[in-house]
């Protein structure tokens, strides 16, 4: 029923078309007309006059009640519409400070195995980081398959662009021409890992997120959303980071 989609309820839709029909009207003849019970009549009549649609006057004590003019339905959803929509922008308006709270809250742990499971775990730092915000790794090994250099230097070009800052440490085994790649792009700096220090996997992590690599036959990619594990990271990583000196494009290993 058009009445119904108008925002109206199945009752007052059938009261309204009740006086409509009948003109000004007492209770009785309604309840008789919209087949209404007399429980809740009154309480639709009443919403009816809130929104407008109906109108009562009293006569010689008896209150009698009259639908208004059809065309109030339309300045009713009208106004309906305008209300909707300037609900929807304050809910709009709040969407940043709720996906907030959401976050403060949520504890995942996902785990992706393959090229393609760690791709989607990096992938993810695009939806969460703006420009001017970073990412970490740490412990990135030696040695790769040359479709992961591939993809990192098609990603550390679309990094660059969006204007995310990348700190990397690498083993202190990789070929020196892997670092000055990587420092080559805007925003980026690779370095050694400390002296004597080697791990068996890679750490990445930003803001909530920390992330676990092993370089196994198939990698395997554990991704923790988790606000205290993400700062302990970033604690772990920064103490190294300190640690650690800026590349020189003509060092020597």
């Amino acid at each position: 029923m058009a009445l119904g989609e108008a925002g109206l309820t199945d009752g007052e839709a059938r009261v309204y078309l009740a006086l409509l029909e009948l003109g000004p009207s007492t209770v009785g003849p309604v309840i008789e007309k919209s087949k209404i019970s007399h429980s809740i009549v009154y309480r639709i009549l009443a919403g009816l006059m809130e929104k407008g649609l109906v109108a009562h006057i009293s006569r010689e004590g008896v209150r009698q009640y009259s639908a208004a003019n059809p065309e109030k339905i339309v300045e009713y959803v009208e106004e309906r519409q305008k209300k909707l929509e300037e609900s929807r922008k304050k809910l709009q308006e709040m969407v940043p400070a709720l996906q907030n709270m959401a976050s403060a809250k949520e504890s995942e742990v996902r785990v992706f195995v393959g090229f393609r499971g760690m791709v989607a775990v990096h992938e993810r730092t695009y939806q969460k980081l703006k420009r001017g915000d970073m990412f970490y790794y740490m412990g990135i090994l030696p040695e790769q398959q040359e479709h992961f250099h591939a993809y990192w230097k098609r990603d550390h070009m679309r990094r660059a662009r969006a204007g995310i800052i990348s700190h990397s440490l690498f083993s202190r085994k990789t070929d020196p021409k892997i670092l000055k790649n990587r420092n080559s792009y805007a925003y980026s700096d690779a370095r050694y890992m400390p002296e004597g220090l080697d791990t068996p996997a890679w750490f990445m992590g930003y803001k909530d997120v920390a992330v676990i690599g092993m370089q196994t036959r198939e990698p395997i990619t554990i991704e923790i959303i988790n606000q205290e594990i993400a700062g302990s990271f970033r604690k772990y990583f920064d103490h190294f980071w300190e640690q650690s000196k800026p590349f020189k494009k003509n060092k020597k290993k």
